[in-house]
């Protein structure tokens, strides 16, 4: 009997043992979706701790303001962003050098208390961040023509922010007041300009007083279908191919009722105005910089363009 009894009691033993085995093996799973749980806890909280180190500053940290670091607050990092890249905006769109359009932007953000400030420019777009902040700033340029002005006033504005004549919300106001400032000179004068910078061209390259009349008229006349076509087409080759073909055509009815008596040097001198001169100058001065993606875009959106000022004339020749 006591063996007997024994032998029940090791029994029930044996499946106590077995059902708590049973029941070890189905909590083991939440344990571990328990420790995944606190990990990803963990992860979320060094994260918010990061951006609250990174984003939130107390109203007694602004009080430690001194010129080596300063302190910003997020709205003004918001503020000193879009200051850096509508002054980029201007001057790219205005025809100044990648580089430069970088080491402005740099220098007003470093003015401002940011620091890591990454800026990059390509002539159809431009990138900026700073303090390793989580969204980068992103603009893109569609419109660029030449306007020195618009530079000039930029570039004041950025000598102003650094010597800390003007606040960020000033500047921003200027920056607006400029981008929507119209060309200094009206269309008119430009075409009366071109003109004469035609005729003065056909002089210095070698041609007779009688080439300066019609190489004016054709420049000019040359230039206001560049101004009238650019308005109505989004590419600009074709604005420059369909100036210089009518420069061609003018040319010859010029010389061919004895108005003039050097076709090369009446032509030559009426496309000048044509020329990209500045953007071949930018495209070599950004290659010298280093910036070679914007040099080498530059330097090939020149060679089209002059391409297609002689492909216009050459048809005129070809019929």
């Amino acid at each position: 009997m006591p063996s007997l009894k024994f032998g029940v009691l090791s029994h029930e033993f044996g499946t106590l043992s077995h059902e708590f085995r049973a029941f070890s093996h189905e909590f083991r799973p939440l344990s571990l979706e328990f420790r995944v749980l606190s990990h990803e806890f963990g992860t979320l909280s060094h994260e918010f701790g990061v951006l609250l180190h990174t984003f939130y500053l107390p109203k007694r940290a602004v009080k430690h303001y001194n010129v080596n670091r300063k302190v910003v607050r997020l709205m003004d990092r918001v503020l000193i962003a879009k200051v850096c890249m509508l002054a980029g905006k201007i001057m790219l769109e205005s025809g100044a050098e990648t580089y430069r359009v970088e080491d402005t932007m740099n220098r007003i953000a470093s003015a401002t208390g940011l620091e890591n400030v990454q800026s990059y420019a390509t002539p159809t777009g431009i990138n900026f961040s700073a303090d390793f902040a989580a969204v980068t700033n992103f603009i893109r340029i569609e419109n660029r023509s030449t306007d020195l002005h618009k530079i000039a006033d930029v570039n004041s504005i950025s000598r102003d922010i650094t010597s800390g004549r003007i606040t960020i919300n000033q500047a921003l106001t200027r920056l607006n007041d400029v981008d929507h400032k119209r060309l200094p000179f009206p269309y008119w004068m430009q075409i009366v300009a071109a003109a004469f910078v035609s005729g003065s061209f056909s002089f210095m390259f070698g041609g007779s007083w009688l080439d300066i009349i019609p190489s004016f008229i054709a420049g000019g006349i040359g230039y206001a279908i560049m101004a009238v076509a650019a308005k109505w087409v989004a590419i600009s080759f074709i604005a420059h191919f369909t100036a210089s073909f009518f420069i061609g055509l003018i040319a010859i009815l010029f010389i061919a009722n004895g108005l003039g008596s050097n076709l090369d040097k009446v032509i030559t001198g009426a496309v000048m105005p044509l020329v990209p001169g500045l953007h071949i100058t930018n495209a070599v001065r950004d290659l010298m910089a280093g910036h070679l993606v914007a040099g080498v875009s530059k330097g090939v959106e020149s060679l089209l363009t002059a391409f297609a000022i002689g492909a216009g004339v050459a048809v005129i020749f070809a019929f």
